[in-house]
């Protein structure tokens, strides 16, 4: 059984990385700031635009920026322990990708939420963000997908056929809850 690259791991803590440092930042400088990011009118206009979707006022504004915060903050922290867990399996040990790939799922769907009125409004810069950001999300769990199908032995062993004198004790009375 072959191992992954060295290089196609250096890549998914690359992306995790990323993601714990970009998007720990931008969720800290959102929780901690007193308008929760929506003076920062570049990186809130998606917020703008889902609130005038759903015709939030200025309290929901408010609390819909929190909350993206809160997500960008939870991907964050998913990343950092993923990076975590890559570092221990240098140690010794085997790789748990599944919480990064959900991770890696809420970096989707937020860079989709958040693309979606960038083009409306015609905003290159917050397109061409969100898509390097959605690329890096494909690209990890592509790579993801390609160790956990290489962790895989090559045959299925055979299951073991149970009989009811294996699963039950010699002489013990056959279970009905009618008698």
């Amino acid at each position: 059984m072959r191992k992954l690259s060295g290089i196609a791991v250096a890549i998914i803590i690359g992306v995790a990385l990323y993601f714990t440092l970009v998007w720990g930042y931008d969720g800290l400088r959102t929780i901690s700031s007193p308008s929760y990011g929506l003076d920062d009118v570049w990186r809130s206009q998606f917020i703008f635009a889902i609130g005038n979707l759903f015709g939030l006022g200025p309290i929901g504004l408010i609390k819909l920026a929190a909350f993206f915060g809160t997500l960008k903050l939870a991907v964050a922290s998913i990343c950092a322990v993923h990076v975590l867990d890559r570092l221990r399996v240098f140690i010794g040990g085997k790789p748990d990708s599944e919480i990064f790939e959900g991770g890696l799922i809420l970096v989707v769907l937020i860079s989709i939420v958040s693309v979606g009125p960038a083009v409306l409004s015609q905003n290159a810069e917050l397109v061409r963000e969100a898509t390097i950001q959605l690329m890096l999300a494909a690209v990890a769990t592509a790579l993801c997908l390609v160790e956990r199908s290489h962790g895989r032995p090559a045959a299925p062993a055979k299951p073991a056929i149970v009989t009811e004198l294996a699963a039950t004790p010699r002489g013990a009375p056959w279970f009905s809850p009618f008698r």
